[in-house]
């Protein structure tokens, strides 16, 4: 399956676009690499990226990062599906694996799940499966949560809106 313009809007908006460097865990604006140094709609710089996004970019360049980062998480979604799925299913758990990454996803109870609505795993339900996924650095952050709840609501009743 293909990533839906209105899930690749939707994950622009939750990611939002930043045309300067940042710091992805404190959001403050950076001038020198750090780990967890982000531009455009949440792309990773890595470090040997560095010279090449420092300056900042344009919001045309933004749109084609973007466009090339959803590749590998579109993949990696539709490899690990062993079932069918509607469009705003798919488009939720792109979403998801555009920020927890292909490893996490491609081993989660969630996709387990997914798959076998009878598989074994530590949680109850794909729900509560889903938003286990709410910790950064090991913490509860609301903003994951309120991240995850969106996700779900797409996910379970199509609905396409940011919190």
């Amino acid at each position: 399956m293909d990533f839906s313009a209105k899930g690749q809007d939707l994950l622009k908006q939750i990611e939002s676009l930043r045309l300067k460097p940042y710091n992805d865990q404190t959001g403050q604006d950076i001038s020198s690499w750090v780990r967890g140094a982000t531009i455009g709609y949440g792309h990773l710089i890595l470090q040997n990226e560095w010279d090449v996004y420092k300056n900042g970019i344009t919001k045309a360049q933004a749109e084609q990062l973007f466009a090339d980062d959803s590749v590998p998480y579109v993949n990696g979604v539709n490899g690990g599906l062993k079932v069918e799925v509607q469009q705003h299913q798919f488009d939720a758990m792109v979403i998801l694996t555009y920020n927890i990454g292909v490893p996490n996803f491609l081993s989660s109870s969630a996709l387990k799940l997914i798959n076998d609505p009878n598989a074994q795993t530590n949680y109850s339900s794909l729900e509560s499966a889903w938003k286990a996924w709410n910790r950064s650095q090991g913490r509860v952050t609301q903003g994951l949560i309120n991240r995850r709840n969106a996700e779900w609501k797409i996910y379970s009743q199509g609905i396409y809106e940011t919190w």
